[in-house]
C-alpha cells in the first residue's frame, strides 16, 4: 500500500506545472505581439463588426455624394472632371479609418467589465506594452479597413495608381494609430461602454467634420479656418487626398483649388510636415494613455 501511495504522490508531483519564478518577467516586444495578435484574431472573428466600420462610410459615399455632387460639382466650387463624390472619397476612406480606430479602443473597456484587463496588468509585463499593443492592434484593423474601401474607387471615378496605393498604406496606418491611442487614452479612464461611446461621439463628428473630409478647406471663413487647423484629422486627410489625387493626374493647382493641401498663413505645409504633426499627436496621446493604464490600480 505503501509503495502505490508514494507512486501515485511522484506521479502528481511529475504532472503538477512547475512554480514559476517571481521575478520572471515577459519582455516588452513579446507582450506587445501577444496583445496585437488577440486584438487581429478577435477582429478577424467578428465579420460583423468588419462589415458594420464599412457599412456607414458607404452610406456617406452614396448619400453625400450622390445627393450634393449635382449641387456642388459643377465649375463653381470644384474643376471640371472632378465631381464632388470624388473628392469626398479620400475623406470616406479616413472616415472609415476614424471609426474603425476610434471604436476598436472600446476593447479596454469591454475587457474591464469582463475581468480580463485586471488580468493583464497584473501579469509580469510592462504596462505600457498594454498600450502599445492596444493602439498597434486597433491601427491594423483600422487600415485593413481603409484599404478595403478602396475597392470603391474604381466605382466613383477616382483612378489609382500603384505608387498612390503604396504611399497610402502607411499614411492611413500612422493615422489609424494616432487615433487608436487616443481612444485608449480615453477608454482607460472609462467605466462604461454607453459612458465611451458618448464622450467618443462627441469627439469624433466634430474632428470629422471640420477635416476638410466633406467639403474643400479653401475659402472658409477666417473663424472656421482656425479651427480646421486645431484638428488633428486636417493633417492626416490632407496627404491621404495628396496621395490618391496627385499621382492620379491633378496638377497642384488644382489642389490647391480644392483646398487638399493644408495652408497656413499662406504657407503651404509639405506632405512631409503633415505626416509629422500626426505622429507628434500620436505620441503625445499614446503617452497619456501609458499613463492613465499605469495609474490604474
Amino acid at each position: 500500500m505503501s509503495t502505490v501511495t508514494a507512486t501515485r504522490t511522484a506521479e502528481a508531483v511529475a504532472l503538477a506545472p512547475a512554480p514559476r519564478p517571481a521575478h520572471v518577467r515577459v519582455s516588452f516586444t513579446q507582450a506587445v505581439y501577444v496583445i496585437w495578435l488577440r486584438d487581429l484574431i478577435r477582429f478577424y472573428r467578428d465579420r460583423a463588426r468588419l462589415i458594420g466600420a464599412l457599412a456607414q462610410p458607404v452610406l456617406f459615399l452614396v448619400v453625400f455624394g450622390v445627393g450634393l455632387s449635382s449641387a456642388l460639382g459643377g465649375g463653381r466650387i470644384f474643376p471640371p472632371g472632378l465631381t464632388y463624390i470624388q473628392f469626398m472619397f479620400p475623406g470616406v476612406v479616413c472616415m472609415t479609418v476614424l471609426m474603425t480606430s476610434i471604436f476598436s479602443a472600446m476593447s479596454i473597456v469591454w475587457d474591464r467589465e469582463f475581468g480580463f484587463l485586471r488580468e493583464i496588468l497584473v501579469a509580469p509585463i510592462e504596462r505600457s506594452a498594454v498600450a502599445v499593443g492596444k493602439a498597434l492592434g486597433g491601427a491594423t484593423q483600422a487600415m485593413v479597413g481603409g484599404v478595403l474601401m478602396l475597392i470603391f474607387a474604381p466605382i466613383v471615378g477616382v483612378r489609382l495608381t500603384v505608387l498612390g496605393v503604396l504611399e497610402l498604406i502607411p499614411l492611413l496606418f500612422l493615422f489609424a494609430f494616432t487615433l487608436t491611442a487616443l481612444g485608449i487614452a480615453i477608454a482607460s479612464r472609462m467605466k462604461s461602454m454607453q459612458g465611451f461611446q458618448v464622450v467618443m461621439n462627441f469627439l469624433m463628428m466634430p474632428m470629422l467634420f471640420l477635416s476638410g473630409a466633406l467639403f474643400p478647406l479653401a475659402g472658409l471663413p477666417d473663424w472656421m479656418t482656425v479651427i480646421t487647423r486645431f484638428d488633428p484629422v486636417t493633417y492626416a486627410v490632407s496627404p491621404v487626398r495628396t496621395a490618391l489625387f496627385s499621382n492620379a493626374g491633378l496638377s497642384p493647382a488644382v489642389l490647391d483649388r480644392i483646398g487638399a493641401e493644408v495652408s497656413i498663413g499662406g504657407y503651404t505645409l509639405p506632405l512631409i510636415l503633415d505626416v509629422g504633426i500626426v505622429v507628434a499627436v500620436g505620441a503625445t496621446v499614446l503617452g497619456f494613455a501609458i499613463r492613465a493604464l499605469q495609474a490604474r490600480d
